[in-house]
């Protein structure tokens, strides 16, 4: 069974397959496997662009989780989506030295739902799992993806709100 751990940069995907992974989890991070097919780089934000269509079909499938903001993209058979209050997110991402447009572009798309919606474009709504990681540490989100994975918690999204945050300057 291959589950993606997807979620806005700096909602807590990295700590968490890592904490999955000392559990005994096989973890790939997405990361590793896109150089391939990045296009180009966007000098401005800092960031590759990723030929996201050629990177998914020709990804191997795998056992395990695969982690990373572009997981949902892929063919899992779950998909826990990590999420983060923007107020808290704008912190986590400033202490990473992120340019201030990208924090608030990564801010803004958490708000407003990007990467939860992308993943129901993407899969069925019961293979979909969301968790607030705000005040949870790493172990209390693998907690919930563990039991998720084992089918002791049903899908579960959409109750996360954050559209307040859109008309403050978080």
């Amino acid at each position: 069974m291959m589950i993606g751990i997807t979620g806005t940069p700096g909602t807590g995907k990295t700590s968490v397959a890592a904490e999955l992974a000392r559990r005994g989890y096989r973890v790939v991070h997405l990361t590793d496997t896109v150089r391939p097919y990045i296009i180009e780089e966007d000098r401005d934000r800092r960031v590759p662009v990723v030929d996201v269509d050629r990177w998914a079909a020709e990804f191997e499938p795998i056992d395990g989780i695969v982690e990373g903001h572009l997981a949902h993209y892929l063919p899992c058979d779950r998909v826990v989506v990590l999420r983060c209050r923007p107020d808290a997110l704008r912190q986590r991402l400033s202490t990473r030295n992120y340019l201030p447009a990208k924090v608030r572009e990564n801010v803004e798309a958490e708000a407003l739902d990007v990467i939860l919606i992308e993943t129901l474009e993407e899969h069925p709504a019961e293979h979909v799992f969301e968790v607030d990681t705000t005040a949870l540490s790493a172990g209390e989100c693998a907690d919930w993806i563990e039991q998720f994975i084992r089918g002791e918690l049903p899908s579960s999204y959409g109750s996360i709100d954050w559209t307040d945050y859109l008309d403050s300057d978080v």
